[in-house]
């Protein structure tokens, strides 16, 4: 096992105006399970492939176990790669993908054997060990990817959005797998995936990319209780946090033609900020008598969960997202939202940071 560390991590594609990565600082404790997510274009696949040295390093460094791997090959690195294609031999058997990256280094068949049985136990594995990849379903297919990167007992792994191919069921079903099997193993990793859900359900901490810089690197509960700014409040959480403007005045926060009174300490923490950005997750509102007049454009049933999708009555493109209960309003109907004060999150309209803490 080993820790990773980003220093400064820069790197440019040829031709490109800006870095696809730029200057990027992260930290990955022994046995971590650390998740890479944002848009795409972001650089986190770039960020792993500088890991995984797939990329060159342009500037700053990146060390694992505290040695700096600038100019180090990636087949030196003691590093195992999963990526979104699962790359498997079609002529090879199950036992002979999983176990062939240890013929190359000439590892012994017996001890090759041994780690093949180990890995195959415990990714369910063990009845599929003499079929072709083209006898197996998705998930098993990208189980043997796994199985053919938990053999080589690297330091770390590098996941390159490997449950893309897969369907909605089966991610879900995977990506349990691939997190209860990380924290068996205790093996440092890096993830990548565009699905914020996918990385809040599996990252100890999760780094939010955009543009090549890093947003907020911090645990699941904290990006989504204490968003670092506005494009993290609005790309983490699904649906995704109401961000509506607003002005600070002496009596509290004007917000869609209306005051709110906050508690003191948000009060507090505005001032100096006369222009704001007023966000409230869906959750912390509610229907009935309340702040906010909205017309309702569209109902989502999740089955547990109804959101409930409108627009302010003064303003047709400032949506609102409310969670609603089994007894809803149905599209075309005018509603009332109550906003709940003591769960606003604000930030400043200028450089879109959080306001207080």
């Amino acid at each position: 096992m080993a820790e990773v560390t980003y220093e400064r991590a820069t790197c440019f594609y040829p031709g490109a105006e800006k870095p696809a990565v730029d200057g990027l600082d992260l930290a990955v404790k022994d046995g971590e399970f650390v998740v890479m997510v944002g848009p795409s274009g972001c650089g986190k696949t770039t960020a792993l492939r500088m890991l995984a040295g797939l990329e060159e390093i342009d500037d700053g460094s990146i060390l694992i176990d505290g040695n700096d791997m600038v100019g180090v090959p990636s087949r030196d690195r003691d590093i195992a790669m999963v990526f979104q294609n699962y790359a498997l031999y079609p002529s090879k058997t199950v036992g002979e993908n999983m176990g062939f990256a240890l013929k190359m280094h000439g590892v012994d068949k017996e001890e090759r054997a041994r780690r093949v049985r180990e890995a195959a136990k415990l990714l369910d594995l063990e009845d599929f060990l003499d079929r072709k990849p083209r006898n197996l379903s998705g998930g098993q297919r990208q189980r043997v990817a796994m199985g053919r990167a938990i053999v080589r007992e690297p330091k770390v792994f590098c996941m390159d959005e490997p449950l893309s191919n897969l369907d909605a069921q089966l991610r879900v079903q995977t990506r349990t797998q691939i997190a209860e099997l990380q924290r068996r193993l205790k093996i440092t990793t890096v993830y990548v995936t565009h699905d914020q859900v996918e990385a809040m359900t599996m990252g100890d901490r999760v780094a939010v990319m955009r543009s090549g810089h890093l947003q907020q690197f911090a645990s699941p509960t904290e990006l989504y209780d204490h968003p670092a700014n506005v494009f993290v409040a609005g790309f983490i959480g699904s649906p995704a946090m109401n961000r509506l403007d607003g002005t600070l005045t002496p009596d509290g926060i004007s917000v869609g033609g209306v005051t709110v009174r906050p508690p003191d300490a948000i009060m507090h923490a505005a001032q100096g900020h006369s222009q704001l950005v007023v966000g409230i997750r869906p959750e912390h509102l509610s229907i009935g008598e309340g702040h906010l007049d909205v017309q309702v454009d569209l109902v989502e049933d999740l089955g547990s969960d109804f959101y409930v999708y409108g627009h302010r009555a003064d303003d047709t493109g400032a949506t609102v997202i409310v969670r609603a209960g089994r007894e809803h309003p149905r599209p075309g109907e005018a509603i009332k939202i109550k906003i709940d004060t003591a769960r606003l999150h604000l930030f400043d309209a200028v450089t879109g940071l959080r306001i207080g803490e």
